[in-house]
């Protein structure tokens, strides 16, 4: 059975998510989650410039085979819309550099895979993550858990690619 490590991400400029979750055979494993901040009193471009570097770090220490990040579906307000596609260009800058693949899942995509339900809530889709996970407690912050239920997408879509359907 061949393992594959999932890097999630839930984009965003002050607050990233990200969760590192294994697959191994058809159950995916949390391995790590946590968060990039970055500091409202900088600029735009450095805290770009932190999200890459950052990014990176992760990258290096987790050496994933692919990178998960949510589509950005519906923004209410177009300036946070635009200043979560830079960052999200610049997470796909820093795949891009280490020559992995970037997979992109819409929110009712995730609840979909995650909880049968593509209109679930947030708290149905924190428990469930607990529970595939098999953790003690909802990953905390709600950006992190985010990530972890991106990875766990993508694990569930690639057990749907192997089985042919």
């Amino acid at each position: 059975m061949s393992n594959l490590r999932i890097l999630g991400l839930d984009p965003g400029t002050a607050t990233t998510g990200y969760g590192v979750v294994d697959k191994i055979g058809s159950s995916p494993v949390m391995v790590d989650y946590g968060v990039i901040l970055t500091s409202p009193k900088q600029s735009d471009a450095v805290r770009l410039t932190d999200i890459y570097a950052q990014l990176n770090k992760i990258i290096d220490k987790y050496n994933p085979d692919v990178m998960v990040m949510e589509r950005l579906f519906f923004a209410k307000n177009q300036t946070t819309a635009i200043a979560v596609g830079k960052a999200c260009g610049v997470m796909q800058l820093a795949a891009a550099q280490r020559g992995l693949e970037v997979i992109e899942y819409t929110p009712p995509e995730v609840k979909q895979a995650v909880v049968g339900y593509g209109n679930a809530e947030k708290k149905q889709v924190q428990f469930m993550i607990q529970r595939i996970l098999n953790l003690k407690e909802v990953p905390k912050p709600d950006d992190a858990a985010d990530a972890l239920a991106l990875a766990v997408c993508h694990a569930h879509a690639e057990k749907l690619k192997a089985a042919g359907k």
